[in-house]
């Protein structure tokens, strides 16, 4: 406060950020972000934006006397907002440069240290910028918003008519619109949607399951199921401390109901995984009603006794391998002697969770619960393809396995959609892969019923065409 002859002068230092917040207001979280633990997610507009910038955290500050939670919905392909309360390292069409400070935002962030001077003026070809990510941005928001229109639509009108839904979920258009892209606002009820999940449900059955608990199962598959879930937890830390106070964690309580349900079903930590990922995006009970039918149609037999169905995929993996890179075959089927069910079994039972990061995941899973199995070879041949230099380098089973169980995101190609576009590329074809998988199965079946020598041991004869 200055005083100057009868007069007070009160000096307000610029806010840049304040000036340019409408911006920032109009961001949302991105399209394949989670939909669960939410709740501590903020959002820091910088030291200079006030407390009124901050969204989505414990206090849900408002901007300019409304709710700034408005402006941010889960569905939005705008911008991600992760739980440190930062911006994610993904582009966004709102903000040019991101939250690494570079763009045009970034003079504003390196003012000089007076407090009084004013920012430097924006560079010349910031009006232009500024307008070309405005229309970006609004033409993403619009186009997310029809994608949402187009699938309610769609999912209202199977509802309605029962009996043609079943042609419908495997319906050009159907499929097209999976490749464009699910919002993550609709996702579950779009896998709802293509495993017929609500035609399954039985009101009161999944409640009947859980209360029957875990006796059945047998002390060491409670134990197992206990410890994975453990891990599982430790990997998704934004639902630890919700799920632990909770009397039954929600993915126990669904696997416990289930093999209650199915008690032919053998215990692995791959269900404990899908379980998880599932609980991520649905309620518990519709959660359950997917799995359910996942299980039932596509992945059951890789739970049974026997391994015949996963020696089959596999099989059917190495020949597609054969075909499609002869040269890494060798190297890993000839030379180093790695069983092709080695190789599958931690992709298909777990349908790639742990393997593929979260947003890639979910657009794999869009497209396997519409494809079914074909599409898990197409899956693994393309990250085959990602990590195909590393795999001519390695020395050891070990490491090859470790690095296709878990490949460093920087091998994968730079977004969901380029790593689709890989594995539609793949040369396979899906109508002839299925007819293979009947006769394999046949096949296999007969073998089973004489002793298998040790040298044979993993596996089969394949069927010439």
């Amino acid at each position: 406060m200055l005083q100057v002859q009868d007069m007070e002068f009160e000096l307000v230092r610029p806010n840049f950020f304040a000036q340019r917040s409408h911006h920032f207001q109009a961001a949302r979280t991105s399209e394949d972000s989670g939909v669960l633990g939410r709740e501590g997610l903020s959002l820091d507009l910088g030291a200079g934006a006030g407390a009124g910038a901050s969204v989505g955290g414990p206090g849900r500050g408002d901007a300019g006397g409304g709710r700034a939670e408005g402006f941010l919905r889960a569905e939005s392909p705008a911008f991600s907002v992760v739980s440190s309360g930062g911006l994610s390292g993904q582009r966004s069409p709102t903000i040019e440069g991101g939250a690494s400070g570079s763009g045009i935002w970034s003079s504003a962030a390196s003012n000089n240290n007076n407090p009084l001077s004013p920012p430097p003026p924006p560079p010349a070809h910031a009006p232009l910028l500024l307008a070309n990510t405005d229309s970006t941005s609004e033409s993403s928001m619009d186009a997310h918003r029809q994608r949402e229109l187009k699938w309610m639509s769609l999912i209202s009108s199977s509802s309605s008519a029962p009996a043609s839904s079943a042609q419908t979920r495997k319906s050009k258009k159907v499929r097209r619109l999976l490749v464009d892209g699910v919002p993550s606002s609709v996702r579950y009820l779009v896998w709802s949607f293509l495993t017929d999940g609500k035609a399954r449900c039985v009101p009161g059955v999944y409640e009947q399951l859980c209360m029957r608990g875990a006796g059945r199962l047998g002390e060491g598959v409670r134990e197992d199921m206990e410890r994975d879930v453990r891990v599982w937890l430790g990997r998704e830390e934004h639902l630890r401390g919700r799920i632990e106070n909770a009397t039954t964690p929600p993915v126990l309580g669904l696997l416990t109901a289930y093999l209650n349900m199915v008690p032919d079903v053998q215990y692995s930590m791959g269900l404990t995984l899908i379980v998880g990922q599932l609980l991520l995006l649905s309620p518990e009970e519709d959660a359950f009603w997917i799995f359910v039918s996942i299980m039932d149609t596509h992945i059951r037999p890789y739970f049974s006794s026997t391994t015949t169905q996963m020696e089959v995929d596999a099989a059917l993996f190495s020949r597609a391998l054969e075909n499609n890179d002869a040269q890494v075959a060798r190297k890993l089927l000839v030379d180093m002697g790695i069983l092709p069910g080695a190789m599958c079994q931690p992709w298909f039972s777990t349908l790639f969770v742990g393997t593929l990061p979260p947003e890639y995941l979910n657009r794999v899973w869009d497209l396997f619960l519409f494809e079914g199995v074909p599409f898990l070879l197409r899956v693994a041949l393309a990250l085959v393809s990602c990590c195909r230099r590393r795999l001519l380098e390695s020395t050891s089973d070990d490491a090859v396995l470790q690095l296709l169980r878990r490949p460093p995101a920087a091998l994968l190609p730079p977004t969901p959609d380029a790593f689709l576009a890989l594995a539609f590329a793949v040369k396979l074809k899906d109508d002839d892969m299925r007819k293979q998988r009947v006769k394999m199965e046949a096949q296999v079946k007969r073998q089973t019923q004489v002793p298998r020598t040790a040298s044979t041991s993993g596996m089969i004869s394949l069927p010439r065409t």
